[in-house]
């Protein structure tokens, strides 16, 4: 068994070696993010001057040789038919046809086409961009591509100096964590000395300890031990009345979230018991069951996450990232995700431009929820307002009664009598209190079957 300083020495190995293996994941991949992102506008405005600089055929081959020494950047100019008739790293003779190639195909069908792949020509990986262009009443692609291979050596660079930084806190903590649980296991020896006396005879053994609050705390409550110990059955009856509060408030908020589990449970057991008795079930009923039970599967986990965030929210423990955001661009893509699940909905959005400081990714969730909430009660057109200094969400559904619009905001709350059932209640609650958290506020107009109107006012 391993003494308090080496099990603190142990424990902080292995977190830093998670740590650091997370940080080493994290940092590979964002900055390859960073990298393609940045490549890919890049290339993209290279195409762009290339196609204004190609105004006939006759002066491409120079043109392309020309620009690569100036962007570094392979250039492949194709025709309608796949043949290169350009290239700035290869022979275009030794060269096959291009035609079937996947970014040139997605450039025929949609005007621009990019894939991450191989190349044999130069032995490394390339993203590759071609776009569709016409030159001289003819149809060409651009392709341009750029070398992946530089990440390896940013992400070297950042994962050096990000070692260091670790290893340096590493040895300042280790050596601080060795002195202190030196003294800690000097403390807990009195007080195991003092228990073991006290399972022996009946006299108040007094100990002392001036090392930390807690100690010094522990240590009066210790001496007091043989005198409470005649008071246990009254200390168990406290105890029992307390304990039976915290189940029942356990119990209230286990009934909500069973009540929602329930349901996707049953879909999933009973369509995969389906699924494994009946080994004849047409193939396109099986897709179907599947579906149904993988649609399951994401509403419960989804579920879980409302109630990890609420959780966070309630406790303070949830802190804001503040940059600034263009509401109108994230509501554009808040409908666009939506528009996959509700896809015979209609929703008119007027918007102007705005900016505002906010933390993008707590603002996604709260507006997320307001729309859908519009969508789910309401069967006509939900309509979406976005002015200087707020937003307004409006539905003409089934609407809220005024007693309970003060109250819809609150944690595990449920309007279920007139249909207006928000899931396990916490959806409004992660909405008011990320708007709490911005210092923004959120206004509620309803009327019962005329509609609701959920108003965000941020100046």
């Amino acid at each position: 068994m391993l003494k308090i300083h080496q099990l603190f020495l142990k424990t902080y190995i292995i977190i830093f070696t998670i740590i650091l293996l997370c940080v080493f994941t994290a940092t590979y991949f964002w900055s390859k993010n960073i990298y393609i992102e940045q490549a890919q506008i890049n290339i993209s405005q290279n195409i762009d001057s290339l196609e204004v600089a190609l105004s006939s055929v006759n002066n491409i081959e120079k043109i392309v040789q020309k620009l690569k020494d100036k962007i570094s950047l392979r250039i492949t100019i194709i025709n309608e038919a796949g043949k290169v008739i350009a290239e700035s790293h290869k022979d275009k003779k030794t060269m096959g046809n291009h035609v079937k190639r996947y970014e040139i195909i997605h450039a025929q069908y949609d005007g621009i086409g990019k894939i991450i792949r191989y190349s044999g020509t130069l032995k490394t990986d390339l993203l590759y961009i071609a776009k569709k262009v016409s030159i001289g009443n003819k149809t060409y692609y651009i392709r341009m591509a750029d070398y992946l291979n530089k990440i390896e050596h940013n992400f070297l660079q950042i994962f050096l100096q990000i070692i260091t930084i670790f290893a340096v806190f590493l040895v300042f903590l280790l050596i601080g964590t060795y002195f202190i649980s030196k003294k800690i296991q000097r403390e807990t020896d009195g007080i195991l000395k003092f228990l073991l006396a006290l399972t022996k005879r009946d006299e108040i053994i007094y100990i002392k300890s001036n090392y930390t609050l807690e100690f010094h705390r522990i240590a009066r409550l210790l001496k007091k031990v043989a005198i409470r110990l005649k008071k246990k059955d009254k200390q168990k009856l406290k105890q029992t009345a307390k304990l039976k509060l915290s189940n029942k408030q356990k119990y209230e908020i286990i009934s909500a979230i069973s009540h929602e589990f329930k349901n996707p449970i049953a879909v999933i057991s009973g369509y995969s018991e389906t699924l494994l008795n009946d080994a004849n079930l047409p193939q396109i009923m099986k897709e179907n069951f599947l579906y149904k039970i993988h649609s399951s599967s994401n509403r419960m986990s989804a579920l879980i996450d409302r109630l990890r965030l609420s959780i966070k929210l309630d406790e303070g423990k949830e802190s804001l990232v503040l940059n600034k955001c263009n509401l109108k661009r994230l509501i554009l893509d808040i409908i666009s995700d939506l528009k996959i699940t509700y896809k015979q909905r209609n929703i008119v959005f007027k918007a102007q431009e705005v900016i505002i400081q906010a933390d993008e990714t707590l603002l996604n969730i709260a507006i997320s929820n307001l729309i859908e909430n519009a969508l789910k009660y309401s069967k006509e057109n939900v309509y979406i307002s976005l002015i200087n200094n707020s937003l307004s969400i409006l539905d003409k559904g089934i609407g809220i009664e005024k007693k309970d619009i003060n109250k819809i905001t609150n944690k595990f709350y449920r309007v279920s009598q007139n249909g207006w059932n928000n899931s396990l209640g916490l959806g409004l609650s992660i909405v008011y209190n990320i708007i709490y958290l911005h210092k923004f506020k959120l206004q509620i107009k309803s009327k019962p079957l005329v509609g609701s109107e959920f108003i965000i006012k941020y100046t």
